[in-house]
């Protein structure tokens, strides 16, 4: 499993005074730098789009031993995309606000450990979930932390607006998982649901970048919001959050879910278009991020997603 977006973690500016920011690196220090290369917030949000999509895929509470391991393999996964992602990305990293008290651009770990470090996470979550899930999981599995390291981090992010559009997919993939893991195939149910998290990462992740924009126009990473006003960001965050809220509702009737959980979208699909619509509304007024006030809508993102799968995993049981 990879990102979810690609810039969820790290969504709070550094305040400079992280251990090791000063002296040298005590063991508690090097742990955790290790941790913070896999970036744990997003193999949190990855996990709340695994788990309760085997609640439904199972019509119930799964497997347990089968949640531990999807769950295990998943975090070593999303662990080393993220890893891989430090390493490649470290030049930048270092030039960012956001990013420069990372473990690399602090060298308290090298990008040569760094890599072996993600590379020993990748066959650990290969080995996991081939041996404790099954077959088809171990190689969406693999492919999602291919698509995140080799398309989005290496090909996409620092050439187009599009980057996160479509380096997004990875983290789209923990559904598909969550669902081979209990059934052993596809089927449309998941592919729902994977678009939804599709459509839901451009305006969360292009919130984020708006508030960041310095940022990556400093290290030219063309961003919407670095080549675009921000009327324009607040335009296209509106349309991916309609056909996003849009999609989410065509679980309804491809799953044959209860009222439960189509009750549960929509009120959270209309919260979260308010949220969006509010935002563009500031950004026509103003440019200035103390007015567009961008974040608000990051953390709803963020709360409408996690929301709206808990709601995934309660239709079978409530429904």
């Amino acid at each position: 499993m990879s990102h979810v977006g690609p810039h969820a973690a790290s969504a709070r500016p550094s305040t400079g005074d992280e251990p090791g920011a000063e002296g040298p690196p005590t063991w508690r220090d090097v742990i955790a730098a290790y941790v913070g290369l896999t970036k744990p917030r997003v193999i949190e949000l990855l996990l709340l789009t695994t788990v309760p999509v085997m609640f439904y895929a199972a019509r119930g509470v799964p497997d347990l031993s089968t949640v531990v391991w999807t769950v295990l393999g998943g975090t070593f996964s999303a662990g080393s995309a993220s890893v891989f992602n430090c390493v490649y990305d470290r030049d930048i990293d270092e030039q960012m606000r956001r990013t420069r008290r990372r473990a690399l651009p602090r060298h308290i770990v090298s990008p040569r450990a760094a890599l072996v470090f993600g590379a020993v996470l990748g066959v650990l979550s290969t080995v996991v979930l081939w041996a404790g899930v099954n077959t088809l999981s171990a190689v969406l599995s693999v492919t999602a932390i291919a698509f995140y390291v080799f398309v989005y981090t290496m090909l996409l992010k620092r050439r187009t607006t599009q980057n996160i559009v479509w380096g997004g997919i990875a983290g789209c993939f923990p559904t598909l998982i969550g669902w081979t893991a209990v059934t052993g195939s596809l089927a449309w149910t998941p592919v729902v649901l994977f678009m939804v998290v599709f459509f839901w990462t451009p305006p969360h992740t292009w919130a984020l970048a708006l508030r960041y924009r310095e940022d990556y126009r400093n290290v030219d990473v063309p961003m919407l919001p670095v080549v675009k006003p921000a009327a324009e960001v607040g335009r296209q965050v509106v349309v991916y959050s309609w056909v996003m809220v849009a999609t989410s509702l065509l679980l309804w009737p491809v799953a044959g879910t209860s009222l439960v959980y189509p009750v549960a979208a929509a009120v959270l699909g209309a919260v979260f278009l308010v949220e969006a619509h509010r935002m563009w509304g500031r950004a026509k007024r103003s440019d200035a991020l103390s007015e567009i006030n961008p974040m608000r809508l990051f953390h709803a993102s963020n709360l409408y997603l996690s929301l709206l799968f808990v709601a995934v995993a309660l239709d079978p049981l409530l429904g």
